[in-house]
C-alpha cells in the first residue's frame, strides 16, 4: 500500500485535506491511518488524473500535418506516438482519446501500454475516422457514402478494435479544398453509424463545425461533438436534450495555429481566422446554458504539441468557466465522456489509481497544473514523473502554451 499524504485532495468539486491509500492498482482508502509507504504531498495539490479528450498520437504539430502523417511510415507513425503519449503522462494527463490516427497505430499502442510494454497514457482510439468521399480528414479516414456504406465501415471499424467512433459531420480546418463549415453527412447516414457504434456498446464522437451538420449529428444520437463553432440556440438545446452528451471545444486547436500564423500555409491561416471569433462566443453562450464541457486540446495539430491539457484547461477557464468547472472537464466530465466514469475521473474508493499531485492549489492559479510532483497510473509512481511537468514545458517550449518541438518539424 502506498498513501499519499499532507496533500489537499480535489474532491467532488472542492479541496479536502485528508489522506489516499492506494493498493494494487486501485484507491483503498479516502482518510485513515498512513501505509507503511508514504508519499509526501506537503504543499501540493493530489487531482484526478488528467483526462485529454482530443488528441492526435500520430501527428507531431509540425504546419503541415497532412504531409507528416501520410509521409511517416506505420513503424515511424508508432514511435511518435509511443513518444507523444509520454509526454501526456509527464503533464499530468494519465488517459487520452485519440481522435483519428492512420490505420491501427493509436488502437494497438494503447493495448501496448495496457500490457506494459511502453509507458504512456492510456490510450482510447477510433483508428481510421469515417469520412464522406473526399470529406475533411479522408488522409486519415475510411470513406463511405450512403447508409450501406456508412454501416459497413462503422462495423469494420468495430472488428478493428475501435474504443469509439469518430465521425466526420461537416468539413474542418486541416483539409485543403473543403470548406470547414461544409454539411457532409445526411441524417439518414449519421443515425445508422449511430446505431451500429450503440450496438456495439461503442459510443460515437463528431467532428462537427458547420451548425447544420452539428444538429444532423445531435438529433442522430452522437455522444459528443468535438470543436463546435457556430452553435446557435437550437444547437445548444440538442446538446442539452441528454445528460451524457458533451460539448469538447478545443480551444487549443486554433488558438496555437494562429500564434504561429506565419508559419501556416495561407489556405489554413484564412480559415483558421475565419472561425477564431465565433469560437469564443459560442463557448459563452454554450456554457451560460449549461452545456456539460470534456477537456480536449486537438493535440499533434499544427503547433500544437502534446502535453498541452494545462493551457487547455486555462484557456476554457479565460473564456468563461470558473478553476473548478474548468478542472472538471479534465477529470469527472472527461471520464464519463469516454463511457469511464466507473474507473475514472474521481478520487473515490474502489476506482482505478490514476492521480497526479501538482505544486500549489490549481484552484487559486491554474498554473500550478504545470508544476507536477507526482503522476501515479493503475497505482504505480510513474518512473520519471517526478518534475515531469517543467521538463514537458522546457523541451516543448511551452512558455506561450502553443509551440513545437522544432526536433519534429521534419521527422
Amino acid at each position: 500500500m502506498i498513501t499519499i499524504v499532507g496533500a489537499r485532495v480535489f474532491i467532488g468539486d472542492r479541496l479536502v485535506d485528508t489522506t489516499v491509500t492506494i493498493h494494487g492498482g486501485l484507491i483503498h482508502a479516502v482518510g485513515g491511518e498512513p501505509a507503511e509507504t508514504v508519499i509526501d504531498g506537503a504543499g501540493a495539490t493530489l487531482l484526478p488524473g488528467l483526462i485529454d479528450c482530443h488528441t492526435h498520437l500520430c501527428a507531431t504539430a509540425t504546419p503541415d500535418i497532412i504531409a507528416q502523417m501520410t509521409g511517416d511510415s506505420p513503424t515511424r507513425a508508432a514511435l511518435h506516438a509511443a513518444r507523444n503519449a509520454r509526454a501526456h503522462l509527464d503533464a499530468g494527463v494519465t488517459t487520452v482519446r485519440d481522435c483519428g490516427a492512420l490505420g491501427g497505430v493509436a488502437i494497438e499502442l494503447g493495448r501496448a501500454i495496457d500490457d506494459g510494454l511502453v509507458e504512456g497514457a492510456r490510450v482510447q482510439a477510433a483508428g481510421l475516422v469515417i469520412t464522406i468521399t473526399g470529406g475533411h480528414g479522408h488522409f486519415l479516414g475510411r470513406e463511405a457514402d450512403g447508409v450501406d456504406e456508412v454501416r459497413k465501415a462503422t462495423r469494420q471499424a468495430v472488428k478493428d478494435g475501435a474504443g469509439f467512433i469518430k465521425v466526420m459531420s461537416t468539413g474542418g480546418l486541416l483539409t485543403p479544398g473543403v470548406t470547414a463549415g461544409r454539411t457532409a453527412y445526411t441524417p439518414d447516414e449519421l443515425k445508422v453509424l449511430v446505431d451500429e457504434a450503440h450496438n456495439a456498446g461503442l459510443r460515437v464522437a463528431t467532428h462537427a463545425i458547420g451548425n447544420e451538420g452539428i444538429k444532423n449529428a445531435l438529433r442522430a444520437g452522437v455522444d459528443s461533438v468535438e470543436h463546435g463553432f457556430y452553435l446557435d440556440d437550437e444547437a445548444i438545446e440538442l446538446l442539452l436534450a441528454r445528460e451524457d452528451v458533451y460539448l469538447v471545444p478545443t480551444l487549443a486547436g486554433v488558438e496555437c495555429a494562429l500564434a504561429h500564423g506565419d508559419g501556416l500555409a495561407p489556405w489554413l491561416r484564412a480559415k483558421s481566422q475565419a472561425v477564431v471569433e465565433d469560437r469564443a462566443a459560442s463557448f459563452r453562450r454554450a456554457h451560460a446554458a449549461g452545456v456539460r464541457f470534456a477537456a480536449g486540446t486537438d493535440a499533434g495539430t499544427p503547433f500544437n504539441p502534446h502535453g498541452g491539457l494545462p493551457e487547455e484547461i486555462a484557456l476554457m477557464a479565460e473564456i468563461g468557466l470558473s478553476p473548478t468547472e474548468a478542472l472538471l472537464a479534465a477529470t469527472r466530465n472527461a471520464a464519463a465522456n469516454l463511457g469511464l466514469a466507473d474507473r475514472l475521473g474521481t478520487i473515490e474508493v474502489g476506482k482505478t489509481a490514476d492521480l497526479v499531485l501538482v505544486d500549489g492549489d490549481p484552484l487559486a492559479d491554474l498554473g500550478a497544473l504545470r508544476k507536477v510532483r507526482q503522476v501515479i497510473q493503475n497505482g504505480v509512481p510513474s518512473r520519471s514523473s517526478d518534475h515531469a511537468g517543467q521538463r514537458t514545458r522546457e523541451s516543448a517550449g511551452r512558455d506561450d502554451g502553443c509551440a513545437v518541438d522544432q526536433d519534429l518539424v521534419h521527422s
